[in-house]
């Protein structure tokens, strides 16, 4: 199996949707909102994906500026190749699209959690996350 990497490649809602079933984010993702899996894709800054043939394996999905900050938003690998590289893989090549200066920040997912230590990432406990439906308080 040679897996292709591409870069900012057409990827559609239903691939996107169907390749998170069958990874770990589907149950952490609005797979039923069509609309927002289209908007994550339309809107994201940088999208590595991972190809058997026609078949989405793999996908990094990121918000970048490109020289400070890149948000890996979404990491997903098909849960029968997982362990096999192509998550390690994504990452790099989406680290080789980005400045010098760039880190890489990701929320990760409760099963994945002591996956990128090994690879280098730190641990911040800084992080703070704001749902839609709640207001802003002290705003006017």
């Amino acid at each position: 199996m040679a897996i292709e990497y591409r870069i900012n490649a057409p990827v559609s809602a239903d691939q996107f949707i169907d390749l998170l079933h069958r990874s770990t984010l589907a149950e952490r993702r609005p797979v039923d909102d069509w609309a927002c899996i289209e908007g994550m894709l339309t809107n994201a800054s940088l999208t590595i994906s991972a190809w058997d043939g026609d078949l989405l394996v793999g996908i990094a999905r990121s918000v970048t500026d490109f020289h400070y900050a890149c948000y890996l938003s979404d990491l997903a690998v098909d849960a029968s190749l997982q362990k096999s590289g192509i998550g390690k893989q994504l990452q790099a090549v989406t680290q080789q699209q980005l400045g010098p200066l760039c880190k890489l920040i990701l929320l990760a997912a409760p099963a994945a959690s002591a996956y990128y230590e090994p690879l280098g990432y730190q641990h911040n406990d800084r992080c703070w996350v704001l749902d839609r439906d709640v207001t802003i308080r002290g705003a006017h």
